[in-house]
């Protein structure tokens, strides 16, 4: 699996028609069906946190001045998704279909429930309606990916370092509670994301012809790869809600 981590490590064969391959469409609508498995599971979760005032009460509180706050158990389930994922690079150097699969669903169990406080912010029309268009938007970036002959590997560290980027600038507009820096790493964050999603799905199809069908680590990419995509779009979608939200307040 590291190869798939490591991007085009090997040399894809020459006589790999990409357009026409069967074993590849079928590797990536595994990918996309696990994908789609994924947000149906992590929306229901949001829609259960964020309208069941019982489950609501478990992981978020709102102050006497209107904003919203976590309780210990919400810090939990927000936080969950990062611990998750930084522990698989120190403990799965191996990783088997059944170990990806696993962090796949706790990442997106945690991360649903976690965006239950969107509905606590935004209207439920404008969070439909950003989901839509996150989704149109996936969908056309994915098939550029795909279908694009232009080899995108050189862009995988710049985007990396732009996602690093991001957090620092997020973290930093904790403290400065900066308007305009929040439209402009909304901004930012939409354009890393964006591309993120075209690179990461050319990546997978160069994973498919690397691993020369090995069906085991094509169960651990088939993992990797939905839990990639399901991170853009989620991050994707809740950058865009910062420009399409409407307000409850």
């Amino acid at each position: 699996m590291n190869d798939f981590r490591n991007g085009f490590s090997r040399p894809v064969p020459a006589t790999a028609d990409m357009a026409v391959d069967s074993g590849l469409r079928a590797f990536m609508l595994g990918v996309y069906n696990k994908l789609a498995l994924g947000l149906v599971v992590a929306g229901a979760l949001a829609y259960v946190t964020g309208n069941v005032p019982e489950v609501q009460a478990l992981l978020f509180q709102q102050a006497a001045d209107g904003r919203i706050g976590l309780t210990m158990l919400g810090m939990v389930v927000q936080f969950s998704p990062l611990v998750m994922l930084f522990g698989s690079m120190f403990f799965m150097k191996n990783p088997t279909a059944g170990g990806v699969n696993l962090l796949y669903w706790g990442v997106v169990a945690t991360i649903g429930a976690g965006m239950g406080v969107l509905f606590l912010i935004y209207t439920g029309t404008s969070i439909a309606t950003t989901f839509f268009v996150t989704a149109a938007a996936f969908g056309g970036l994915s098939l550029f990916g795909y279908t694009t002959k232009k080899d995108m590997s050189g862009m995988g560290t710049f985007l990396i370092m732009g996602v690093i980027g991001l957090v620092i600038a997020m973290v930093v507009n904790m403290f400065l509670q900066s308007g305009v820096m929040a439209l402009v790493i909304s901004g930012l964050g939409v354009l890393i994301f964006s591309g993120l999603i075209a690179y990461d799905t050319q990546r997978l199809k160069m994973t498919y012809y690397q691993l020369g069908g090995n069906e085991a680590a094509m169960g651990v990419a088939t993992g990797f790869g939905a839990l990639s995509l399901f991170i853009n779009f989620v991050n994707l979608f809740q950058f865009l809600l910062m420009f399409m939200g409407g307000s409850r307040n």
